[in-house]
């Protein structure tokens, strides 16, 4: 009846839906398997017998199908082995335009059953994204940019509505689970495991899978179910190396960035509810989060939480079907595998090690890396400020009956992100180069550090130039993460202070900093949560002993509700102890100590304001130097010009520059109430130390045995712009490199003259020189020029090479090789040929004009006092 029952099913394959060809169980068991590129090989039975007869006629039915279907491995999902899909799927991949994969795709997602597609899961999601080791870079979505034609199609697919997340949730809903090595994890997080300790993260817990005792090369791995492996996959591809230079794309542009963005949104919702799957009706089947164990009561201050958790990993909790943490478990999965793949690559401990230079890095995070990083805290603190007024209000208790993901909404930034985002800071702070790149560093911090800018409400502008104040509501959170604005400030003093504040761009982020901190009634929080930090101890010795909820606890933040303290005292010490151990020295960011780095950063700054100003009007004079008609200047050209720019500082930039750090003088005043006497007093030091001409003394050092040595004082200043070594050459001046404005044929043949001219007579025109007359004067004039040009410059305490020789008189024709020169003798000639003037005439004219003016500039007034 079996046989019989199949046979009907298959003499109607094409009439009835392509799922219910598979009707006899007996089928699965009969090895089907094709080859690559081919039909199905039916196996044909031989002997006799009305079960042989049904068979070898499904047999011949079969392969007609297979030969007259021009799709091939898509026209008869029922009837093929996943072997010979994948391997259809594989061929086609390296073949076929991203367009054509992807309709096919879909139309094997629709079509084939979860058991089938779950073969080909692993394979796809690898194609996409591309291997942990980034070998295999997948479809490079980092780069994927909006003017490709790529762009729109992945988008499309990898839509949180698309067909990729439609087979995710078809194969959810069958409990498939997939297999990832913990060698692809975070530094800390691995090393925890390998240490037998689980991890606090509630996103690893019941999912790791124990080696097989006696099989020493096999490792720790984790069992993923399909949601989770494919966020994991997506969120890993952005720490895989590069293996494309991204040009002149930005990385806001890319299809990841996009995605990044698109997948927020849709699980963190700031309006309504996470929508549903489209196999919701399965979701009772779906692997909820673990849920969260008995909270464990503190005996102090700021143990440190990994300390607390320290469950052995054979211990795992068993999973519990909890309903509010089914409601929103995607948003809780979504958040944990970010913050873990994208934050949690320093621990505390290895936080504390890291403060020691010699200390290796375990892990660079890039800019790329860090604006993703920045775009999940904004989107973060939308999704914690789009909490309903009456949740806002209410504290949370046992009986609350706001939903889950209202519930969520409150815990998310503390308990998800605070921990691990300061550690990951922190080390940005101490370790990333000291150039512009840091800038997305430092836009990530005054993006955490400000969720008032997040609470969808429009910014109105300011009335009559006044900044909008900071509104009292906020006091809570200021003091909630304390560390996270004062110690963070700290290191950006210090990045301050070692950084070219005359670049535009580094004073602008000093200008941000100070603009930010600035804003009215947020130092006084800061300052009030400072107060609750060294409130004596003995003051809350009669309190009860607290609980703390952080994510080591457990699973879901909502499967069981534990009261929050209330008391701001006892909140603020928990979480500078929670981060920097109970024996911190913690260091005000109003007292004495940070207030003398403030007073030195202050005078930094109004050094790097004057260095621009001057760089400012000196571009100004050498632009006007340098236009159409200084062509016409009669003045010598000297060839041993000081360098006296900036590197990459333009004259606009040098005013914006000047701008920045005026108005971050003005903020950093208002923020530590500097008055108008220190300010000055600062401003006076500073200018002493400017000489007669404005310029800058030698930067610090020491004389060493091949001359001047730099100290760690005179690297700082150097950095800062602060002092310089005047540049110049300081061989002999007719050997210096051919410049742009000079021939370089005429500047070796007018050598070669000088020379001759030089040796056959030099001791006639060093008598000459030294004769105290009018002919002396003109000839010291003339033949020493380029030794007193020199002489007139402030060089650098390194020695100088045979003084004697450049002092000698001699003759120098270089000048006449310099193209205005050679420009102005045609402009004569051109002259003198529309006056009649013949070439003798001409040259003749040209001599006597030059020397006459030399005489009377150089010669005449050369001895007399100037006037101002």
């Amino acid at each position: 009846m079996c046989t019989l029952a199949f046979f009907l099913d298959a003499s109607a394959v094409n009439s009835e839906p392509r799922s219910e060809v598979k009707a006899c169980p007996e089928f699965s068991k009969v090895d089907v398997g094709g080859q690559a590129g081919g039909p199905p090989a039916f196996p044909a039975l031989r002997g006799g017998g009305d079960d042989v007869l049904a068979w070898n006629f499904v047999h011949v039915c079969c392969l007609s199908i297979a030969r007259t279907d021009p799709v091939g491995s898509m026209a008869a999902p029922a009837l093929q082995q996943p072997s010979y899909l994948l391997a259809n799927l594989k061929a086609d991949w390296t073949t076929k335009p991203l367009l054509q994969r992807c309709q096919d795709l879909v139309k094997v997602i629709d079509d084939y059953s979860a058991k089938e597609l779950h073969h080909i899961f692993p394979w796809l999601v690898e194609s996409i994204f591309g291997s942990f080791d980034g070998v295999l870079v997948g479809w490079n979505l980092r780069f994927v940019q909006p003017r490709t034609n790529e762009y729109n199609i992945a988008l499309d697919f990898l839509h949180p509505s698309g067909p990729m997340l439609k087979l995710v949730y078809k194969l959810q809903a069958e409990e498939h689970k997939y297999e990832v090595p913990i060698s692809y994890l975070p530094g800390p997080v691995k090393a925890s495991i390998q240490q037998g300790v689980l991890p606090d993260s509630p996103f690893f817990h019941n999912k790791l899978q124990f080696p097989m005792s006696g099989i020493p090369q096999m490792t720790f791995s984790m069992l993923l179910n399909p949601f989770e492996y494919y966020m994991f996959n997506f969120a890993s591809s952005l720490l895989a190396p590069k293996n494309y230079p991204a040009g002149n794309a930005t990385s806001r542009d890319s299809a990841y960035f996009i995605l990044v963005d698109s997948y927020l949104k849709y699980f963190l919702p700031t309006e309504g509810n996470v929508p549903s799957s489209p196999f919701s009706d399965l979701r009772s089947s779906m692997s909820p989060p673990p849920p969260r164990s008995p909270a464990v009561p503190l005996l102090g201050y700021g143990a440190h939480i990994t300390s607390l958790l320290k469950r052995h990993i054979s211990h795992q909790p068993s999973v519990n079907a909890d309903p509010a943490a089914q409601e929103i478990w995607r948003s809780e999965t979504l958040l944990q595998v970010f913050v873990e793949l994208w934050l949690h690559h320093y621990s505390l401990e290895m936080y504390q090690k890291l403060q020691s230079p010699q200390v290796k890095e375990p892990f660079s995070p890039t800019e790329e890396h860090v604006l993703v990083v920045r775009l999940l805290v904004k989107h973060l603190h939308a999704f914690s400020n789009s909490l309903k007024p009456e949740q806002i209000s209410s504290s949370p208790s046992p009986h609350s009956h706001a939903s889950p993901l209202e519930e969520f909404k409150r815990v998310v930034v503390q308990r998800f992100v605070q921990q691990k985002l300061y550690v990951f800071l922190q080390h940005c702070f101490g370790h990333w180069p000291l150039d512009a790149s840091f800038r997305s560093v430092l836009e990530t911090w005054l993006s955490y550090i400000q969720p008032w800018r997040y609470t969808g409400e429009k910014n109105n502008p300011p009335v009559d130039g006044q900044v909008k104040s900071v509104p009292e509501q906020w006091a809570s959170f200021v003091q909630e993460n304390l560390l996270i604005y004062t110690k963070l400030f700290q290191g950006f003093l210090n990045r301050a202070v070692r950084t070219d504040l005359v670049n535009a761009k580094n004073a602008q982020m000093v200008f941000r900093v100070a603009k930010v901190f600035a804003q009215p009634n947020l130092a006084d929080m800061i300052q009030k949560g400072e107060q609750f930090f060294l409130e004596p101890e003995h003051v809350l010795h009669h309190r009860q002993n607290r609980v703390f909820l952080t994510p080591a606890h457990g699973g879901s933040f909502l499967s069981s509700r534990q009261p929050v303290a209330t008391d701001a005292v006892f909140k603020v010490k928990s979480h500078v102890y929670s981060l920097e151990g109970q024996d911190c020295q913690y260091k005000q960011m109003f007292g004495t100590e940070l207030r003398y780095a403030v007073l030195r950063l202050v005078q930094i700054i109004g050094q790097a304001r004057q260095t621009a100003k001057r760089i400012s009007d000196q571009s100004a004079e050498v632009a006007a130097n340098n236009s159409f008609f200084s062509w016409f200047n009669l003045g010598s050209s000297d060839l041993n010009n000081t360098f006296t720019g900036a590197e990459g500082d333009d004259l606009g930039e040098c005013v914006k520059t000047h701008e920045y750090l005026e108005k971050a003088l003005d903020y950093l005043c208002q923020i530590f109430k500097l008055n108008a006497g220190q300010l000055s007093q600062l401003m006076a030091n500073l200018a002493s130390t400017q000489d007669d001409m404005g310029f800058k003394k030698l930067p610090d050092c020491i004389l060493g045995d091949n001359g001047p040595v730099l100290t760690d004082l005179g690297r700082m200043q150097i950095i800062n712009g602060l002092r310089r070594f005047e540049i110049e050459y300081q061989g002999d001046p007719e050997l210096q490199p051919i410049r742009s404005f000079e021939n370089a044929f005429l500047v070796r043949l007018f050598y070669q003259l000088s020379s001759f001219l030089n040796e056959r007579f030099g001791v006639h025109m060093e008598a000459l020189c030294s004769r105290p007359d009018f002919l002396g004067r003109v000839g010291r004039h003339y033949l020493t020029s380029s030794s007193t040009v020199a002489e007139r410059k402030r060089r650098s305490p390194a020695p100088r090479r045979n003084p004697e020789r450049q002092h000698r008189p001699r003759v120098s024709l270089r000048v006449l090789a310099s193209y205005r020169t050679l420009l102005m003798a045609l402009l004569i000639y051109l002259l003198g040929a529309l006056l009649s003037l013949g070439l003798l005439s001409s040259t003749g004219l040209l001599l006597v004009a030059g020397l006459v003016y030399e005489l009377l500039v150089n010669v005449m007034f050369a001895d007399k006092p100037k006037f101002h």
